[in-house]
């Protein structure tokens, strides 16, 4: 799935730590920031296969959307992932919309068990602040990138000093994985 050096994706061992995240904590619900050609949605939808949930991914490159569709596709994978295209920081607002076909609550409200964080780093603080709120007690943020490319340190202190969040940092060898509990 990987398309040359402009489509930055992640690495196998960050893919297997996604797969297994969402599998064993039984995700239905996953949403993720940055497509690009879908190696990572690849791997959320592997675990998504076996739990009957769905990956909602968001990225503003159509050229890469099309890639990431077609690989889907070539993949088996279609059936449980929608790409939404556009600036995910308007993009992911359609979750808050009761007539927007992503408008999907339970009746406390919260329905994403997992948020992947693989776009603009500097963006993760909102998009955090936009899908927080919808993401269940319980449910994981993981955010890429928390070593190489340099993290955002507004977005390490959100995720390390907020008393409602228990952030754990994995496999930091590599690119980096934050991996963020919603606490109950």
């Amino acid at each position: 799935m990987k398309e040359g050096p402009r489509f930055a994706n992640v690495s196998s061992l960050d893919g297997r730590l996604l797969r297994m995240l969402a599998e064993t904590s039984g995700a239905k619900r996953v949403v993720e920031i940055g497509t690009s050609t879908g190696e990572s949605a690849a791997w959320l939808a592997l675990a998504l296969r076996k739990t009957e949930g769905h990956l909602y991914t968001h990225e503003i490159d159509e050229g890469r959307a099309k890639i990431a569709q077609a690989n889907f596709e070539d993949a088996g994978l279609e059936k449980v992932i929608t790409i939404v295209i556009g600036d995910a920081h308007k993009t992911v607002l359609r979750y808050q919309d009761p007539d927007d076909e992503l408008f999907v609550v339970t009746k406390n409200g919260e329905y994403i068990d997992i948020l992947f964080l693989d776009a603009d780093k500097p963006g993760y603080i909102d998009y955090m602040d936009k899908l927080v709120p919808l993401i269940r007690p319980g449910g994981l943020i993981i955010a890429h990138n928390m070593v190489y490319p340099k993290p955002d340190p507004n977005y390490i202190k959100a995720i390390t000093t907020n008393p409602k969040l228990e952030t754990m940092f994995l496999l930091m060898e590599g690119a980096g994985v934050g991996v963020t509990m919603k606490k109950r």
